[in-house]
């Protein structure tokens, strides 16, 4: 994990962000498991990267609480300062730019059409202008296969392979703090510190309220397949829609 070498965020960069604890506007709970976080702030990171052919410098690294990688805090030219995803690899007084024709290296965002194929890349715009919304968790990074008829072919780390209109703007690098993964909890207090509340198992429940519960004793889920509560298949069940406008796109579907 990258050192964390600023503790309190910009003032002018947060806002509160509310606890819903998974309910509607009812206080119906309809999103189970939910609630009792700890307080946090919502930090704005730039998606779009929309400050073009002005140089920034990285003032520090610092721990964001939404988001399983750190953000880093940018200082432009023109005194600005905003957060960033922060790649693998970028260090605190480095330089960073956006722009249509700007150096190919971490950090720096571009067009995909100016990104040499077979370089890594996160924080990728869907629609031009929109502000990056794919390869954004850490660790995250994906690859240019391909270029053809204003397209190009990016390869994500679920091994999807989708064409992405080459006039979108991507960051150059892998995203740090890719260990998260293996990192282990340690106590069933992380996860309520993050609004994770307590689960029951199917088996230990009764047979009105999971397709898995009843039985004497231990006994197992009972069925060909596992079911979620709602009695729909709990493992490989498709749930994309099969006439999605953005199937035409996709080359390779994900594993």
């Amino acid at each position: 994990m990258r050192d964390i070498t600023k503790t309190k965020p910009e003032k002018h960069l947060i806002g509160i962000l509310p606890s819903k604890a998974g309910r509607s506007n009812t206080g119906s709970i309809t999103a189970r498991h939910r609630g009792g976080r700890e307080k946090r702030f919502y930090r704005s990171i730039d998606f779009k990267r929309n400050k073009l052919n002005i140089a920034g410098e990285i003032l520090a690294f610092e721990y964001d609480p939404n988001r399983n990688v750190q953000i880093a805090l940018v200082m432009y030219k023109d005194g600005e300062k905003r957060y960033i995803l922060a790649p693998l690899g970028l260090s605190v007084g480095d330089k960073i730019m956006s722009g249509i024709e700007v150096e190919v290296k971490i950090g720096n965002s571009m067009p995909l059409k100016n990104v040499p194929v077979g370089t890594p890349i996160h924080n990728i715009e869907l629609h031009p202008g929109k502000g990056g919304q794919l390869v954004r968790s850490a660790g995250g990074m994906a690859v240019i296969l391909a270029k053809e008829g204003g397209f190009a072919q990016i390869k994500f780390p679920s091994s999807e392979v989708r064409m992405i209109r080459e006039i979108c703007f991507a960051t150059i690098g892998q995203l740090a703090n890719k260990e998260w993964k293996d990192t282990p909890l340690g106590k069933a207090g992380k996860s309520r510190h993050r609004g994770i509340r307590p689960k029951v198992r199917g088996t230990a429940q009764h047979p009105n309220s999971h397709p898995h519960g009843g039985g004497e004793g231990r006994s197992g889920v009972g069925l060909k397949q596992p079911k979620t509560p709602w009695g729909k298949p709990a493992r490989g069940l498709i749930t994309r829609n099969r006439h999605k406008y953005s199937n035409r796109y996709i080359i390779k579907k994900r594993s």
